[in-house]
């Protein structure tokens, strides 16, 4: 009886420093008010104990790396200069979006925006890969044509024929979706795919917004917020009401966006110098994604194959029959090579992969040696002048608005539905150190203060040739003679593909040589363009520590 009145104690007090400990965290340490308390306002304060790897991610540890470092230059061309960087830790896709990954969002475009509706027509056009990427004038290649995005046989495959606006595009639905299926599994929201009469359409900054305009409307919908305790006297709610308060971004349950890695996150990424750290220093340089200076393996069983899928010489994808070196003389499904230091499949070979970038011949470090990024467009929700967020809209008559791309494709500005974003102006930034325009992606190049015409007055050097005398967008003009409307182009002298729609793509592919497996190597291509050798993975941030690791800051001075 005196163990059991012993236990019951030793309980007691336990619980009793829990509780304390618990009332502790839910309290400001500087003011006394409890959070999540309705007694003391109800001030938000959500719970971190750690982030989740998303869906099909790994986590990359940043650190300081060389970007651009090369083993081979044959080109001279100054294009992979060395530069010292640091990188931010994120998540990263273990391989490239496959066939399969991309065909589902396919499917859900021409879903919530039927193409059989006139005012969505075009949506669904537009984030369709381009098939015919795989044609030759000189080729039979029409099988590929035919089958590579759709047939089962292709579905772990790399997906190709993806533009850089498409990879964008997708980001941003895979960021809505994630969301959407993390809501439905913790009970927040019903499972609205049940339900064949709701819109599926969800988008994250309308949901924190303004969750009525969703699911059309129907707020039913929502089952439950963020659980807050009641005030003395309140009634509880019925079964199936709405419980608690909305969620906020504050409350930490809402994954970070989706995106294209950088060109110094995927480089720091594929190199992996992890594998040849000692201690606090890199050993050696490693040419490629893998540990070693060649591209063949070394192990007994796989001596001999190669450890990336490229081409190895004019008409040699594959090797000999029978005896096959890299097993494929297309893109070879993910995740048939051996992965990197960081558990990456693929960074080195199958297909080369967009990043977010604008090109620019030089890497300008000294703007920015951390998270290194050019191609900042910074833009703030539109507001009318009653004060309310402005929505893209798709009305009775089709009145959404379409951009059409250099090679005639059309596409959305937005998806109806979506909150629209305007550039900032030059009053939101006045007397800002950091930043002065919206558009980055020319920033200190090519304008007045880095030219050589410096002297110059505004009005004078904006009369001067252009640093790239990139093309202009093509207009819809109607043809007098026939009556059509067709695509024409502007007739200026075009020079180089160089501009602020030129982006960076990374790594050696199924059809590239051995000197383009180097991850440093950088080469660019028109947003809009599309091929059978590009493809794309994805990046999320990793928030808070840098590292899980149970690691402690070391003082260097002991």
């Amino acid at each position: 009886m005196k163990h059991v009145f012993r236990t019951l104690i030793l309980v007691v007090f336990a619980l009793y420093f829990v509780s304390c400990s618990k009332t502790n965290k839910s309290k400001s340490s500087l003011t006394g008010l409890s959070f999540n308390d309705p007694r003391s306002g109800n001030y938000i304060k959500g719970s971190f104990e750690g982030q989740t790897p998303p869906p099909g991610m790994v986590a990359v540890e940043g650190g300081t790396f060389t970007m651009g470092a090369v083993q081979d230059d044959v080109m001279f061309d100054w294009n992979t200069t060395p530069r010292k960087m640091h990188v931010r830790s994120f998540y990263m896709d273990e391989a490239e979006v496959t066939n399969s990954e991309y065909f589902l969002f396919v499917q859900y475009i021409k879903d919530v925006f039927p193409p059989s509706e006139e005012k969505y027509k075009n949506i669904y056009s537009s984030v369709l890969p381009d098939t015919l990427v795989w044609r030759k004038s000189l080729g039979n290649t029409d099988i590929l044509t035919d089958n590579y995005f759709r047939h089962p046989a292709y579905a772990d495959y790399p997906v190709v024929g993806v533009s850089w606006l498409q990879a964008n595009e997708y980001c941003k639905w895979r960021t809505n979706a994630v969301n959407l299926k993390t809501l439905i599994d913790k009970g927040h929201i019903k499972n609205i795919f049940e339900a064949d009469s709701i819109n599926n359409f969800f988008d994250t900054d309308v949901f924190l917004t303004d969750d009525s305009r969703l699911f059309d409307g129907d707020t039913t919908v929502y089952k439950r917020g963020v659980r807050t305790a009641r005030k003395r006297g309140d009634i509880a709610p019925a079964k199936d009401a709405f419980q608690g308060r909305k969620i906020t971004r504050a409350d930490g349950i809402l994954t970070q966006k989706f995106r294209l890695p950088t060109e110094a996150e995927w480089e720091f990424a594929a190199k992996a110098n992890i594998e040849n750290r000692e201690y606090n220093n890199v050993r050696g340089r490693k040419k490629y994604a893998w540990d070693g200076k060649y591209t063949r393996s070394k192990s007994k069983r796989y001596r001999g194959d190669q450890l990336a899928n490229f081409k190895q010489g004019r008409g040699q994808y594959s090797g000999l029959s029978g005896w096959s070196t890299d097993g494929s003389d297309i893109p070879i499904k993910i995740k048939s090579y051996p992965p990197n230091g960081f558990g990456l499949y693929d960074m080195s070979g199958n297909v080369a992969e967009w990043v977010a970038d604008v090109y620019r011949p030089i890497i300008d470090n000294e703007a920015n040696d951390f998270n290194y990024f050019r191609g900042n467009l910074f833009t703030k929700k539109m507001i009318d002048k009653d004060g309310n967020v402005v929505y893209a809209e798709a009305g009775a008559n089709g009145n959404i608005e379409y951009d059409t791309l250099p090679n005639g494709r059309i596409v959305p500005k937005q998806l109806p539905g979506s909150i629209k974003s305007v550039p900032i102006t030059k009053d939101d930034a006045i007397f800002r150190r950091n930043f002065s325009v919206a558009n980055n992606s020319n920033i200190g190049d090519g304008d007045l203060l880095s030219s050589r015409f410096y002297e110059d007055d505004e009005d004078r050097f904006t009369s001067r040739p252009s640093m790239y005398n990139s093309p202009k967008k093509p207009s819809l003009v109607r043809d007098e003679a026939t009556g059509k409307t067709v695509l024409k182009n502007d007739s200026k002298r075009r020079t180089t593909l160089i501009s602020d729609n030129t982006r960076v793509y990374k790594g050696g592919s199924w059809a590239d040589r051995e000197y383009w497996l180097d991850p440093a190597q950088r080469r660019y291509l028109p947003e809009y363009m599309a091929t059978n050798y590009i493809g794309f993975r994805c990046v999320s941030d990793i928030v808070g520590p840098m590292t899980s690791k149970k690691k402690k800051p070391r003082n260097s001075i002991r």
